[in-house]
């Protein structure tokens, strides 16, 4: 009988995403601080995308602690403009703040997916995407803002492309799933690997 699978995240679209795939997974939320655990990365220089990984694998590896019958799926995701990475906006102006800074430029969104059980990390990968913003007028992000709400809150950029978010942009390359932070195929193709659900 295959492992239980469980989502190292309380994210409501990850889980729904699985949901939607047919996966029988239970949430469990890692219990770690993701900027304590980041910064001696950020102060080695580590690359975003290697900071989603080793991101994902502590939450990964932190559930699988408590749950080690269990194959843990532990996801992370970077948005990195240049060398810098955005967190999630701590309030509305911090949200216009990055809407901002993005607009007109083009930002990497890195997504990490690790597999962990028994804390042995038995598959890992990282997909990019590159989202391109168009020009954005102030006056219009008060107003997407002000439509929006605290959805802004909820994710790096201060956007969701799935909703009204899509409207920012001028050009997106990469897959949808890996924008909306978890990659869903190459996770799909592993678990079938793993034996972990039906091929």
């Amino acid at each position: 009988m295959p492992a239980p699978l469980i989502l190292a995240s309380a994210s409501p679209f990850r889980k729904a995403m699985l949901d939607h795939a047919g996966l029988d997974v239970e949430a469990v939320r890692a219990e770690i601080d993701e900027r304590a655990a980041e910064a001696p990365l950020l102060a080695t220089g580590a690359a975003p995308a290697d900071v989603a990984e080793v991101l994902a694998l502590a939450k990964a590896q932190e559930v699988s602690n408590r749950h080690p019958a269990a194959l843990v799926i532990g996801c992370d995701q970077t948005l990195a403009l240049g060398d810098e990475i955005f967190h999630k906006p701590a309030d509305m102006e911090a949200a216009r703040r990055h809407l901002l800074q993005l607009s007109g430029k083009t930002h990497q969104l890195n997504s990490a997916v690790v597999l962990v059980r028994a804390g042995e990390t038995l598959w890992s990968t990282v997909q990019t995407a590159s989202m391109t913003m168009r020009k954005l007028d102030p006056a219009f992000i008060g107003r997407h803002l002000a439509r929006v709400g605290e959805k802004a809150l909820s994710s790096v950029g201060a956007y969701q492309v799935e909703g009204e978010g899509i409207q920012l942009f001028e050009r997106i390359e990469g897959d949808h799933f890996t924008i909306v932070g978890l990659p869903l195929l190459p996770l799909l193709a592993a678990l079938r690997e793993l034996g972990a659900i039906d091929g």
